[in-house]
């Protein structure tokens, strides 16, 4: 049974990692909750009748899992949510906040038996932070019917409810994320890269590499917001963030903090960049963190720069390889 129990679960085992992101909003509680499912089951396994499927029985303990666990912890956030935006002044200090994080596209790869599981829409950073609104069972009835196309019946029946009280949270949540989503959404770049897209992100990262502030202010719309978890300040404007960059890049300021070496990666279905950090007087760029790119009409409209983003998540070094120049520790785009 053993045997047969790991090849009956394993190959939805990333399908179930993505929903467990869904619902937390954290690629480490993801990993955790998809472990504790598999424990579960695996308790479970003898009280498995086969009436539904391995898959459907899986992501309803995984959701389940998911509650137990929002049942105790606070919503994740990003900068934009907890006030208005700020001006550059010197150095900023972290928080400690339940911040959202971003998810891997290298780990969506074979997450599920159909697109739905990994859609654009439903993974891009946007869409995350807007469903971080909703309780928790409004949140677990949205990803269950709009996302899995789970029927009415079945999503009342892992939630123990009736099938109008789940309706009528599918249509809350639904005007809860009519509200937080951005107006322009669908007109965002993303999902494959594009051949503009390439020479956006390389302009970009050279413009970073060179510590160039001016050449960064032409790649970003006037509106362009930045946020940087885990720091609560954030830019509502191309000119605060280009302030903020020039007292961070420029080498004569005391606030500098060092130069950039960075390489093309991709996170939750959106162009992004790994970057690697050479701190004044020191020898070696370190690993940094990967900051998501918003691109709307060949220009950047968003940057959400993670620090608290692991390499091994990406599959990435900790430290930018000697003699790999410019072209990135892996040589590759991701």
């Amino acid at each position: 049974m053993g045997h047969d129990f790991e090849t009956l679960v394993e190959r939805h085992r990333r399908e179930i990692q993505v929903h467990c992101y869904r619902m937390l909003g954290s690629l480490a509680d993801a990993e955790d909750l998809t472990q504790e499912t598999f424990l579960r089951a695996w308790k479970a396994r003898d009280a498995f009748e086969g009436r539904a499927s391995v898959r459907t029985w899986l992501y309803r303990i995984a959701t389940n899992a998911c509650l137990d666990v929002l049942a105790r912890r606070p919503r994740r956030v990003l900068p934009d949510q907890l006030g208005p935006a700020g001006e550059p002044a010197g150095p900023i200090t972290a928080a400690d906040l339940p911040w959202l994080e971003p998810y891997p596209d290298r780990l969506l790869e074979g997450a599920g038996p159909d697109d739905a599981v990994v859609e654009r829409e439903t993974i891009e950073l946007a869409y995350l932070a807007a469903v971080q609104y909703l309780p928790p069972r409004q949140r677990a009835t949205l990803i269950l019917r709009d996302v899995l196309g789970w029927p009415a019946k079945e999503t009342a029946s892992l939630l123990e409810t009736s099938v109008a009280s789940a309706n009528s949270a599918l249509q809350r949540a639904r005007a809860t994320l009519r509200e937080r989503l951005p107006a322009r959404r669908a007109e965002w770049t993303v999902g494959d890269p594009t051949a503009e897209e390439t020479a956006l992100l390389k302009r970009f990262i050279a413009a970073y590499q060179d510590g160039d502030p001016a050449a960064v202010a032409r790649l970003l719309r006037e509106d362009a917001q930045a946020v940087m978890p885990p720091y609560s300040l954030w830019f509502d404007s191309r000119a605060s963030i280009i302030r903020a960059l020039s007292l961070s890049m420029d080498p004569a300021s005391p606030h500098c903090i060092g130069r950039f070496r960075m390489q093309p990666v991709r996170a939750n279905r959106q162009p992004a960049v790994a970057g690697y950090l050479r701190r004044p007087g020191k020898h070696e760029h370190h690993w940094f963190g990967v900051t998501l790119l918003t691109i709307e009409d060949g220009l950047i409209t968003g940057m959400a720069a993670f620090e608290s983003a692991t390499a091994a998540a990406w599959d990435l070094p900790e430290t930018w390889p000697a003699g790999h120049g410019d072209g990135g520790p892996a040589g590759k785009m991701q």
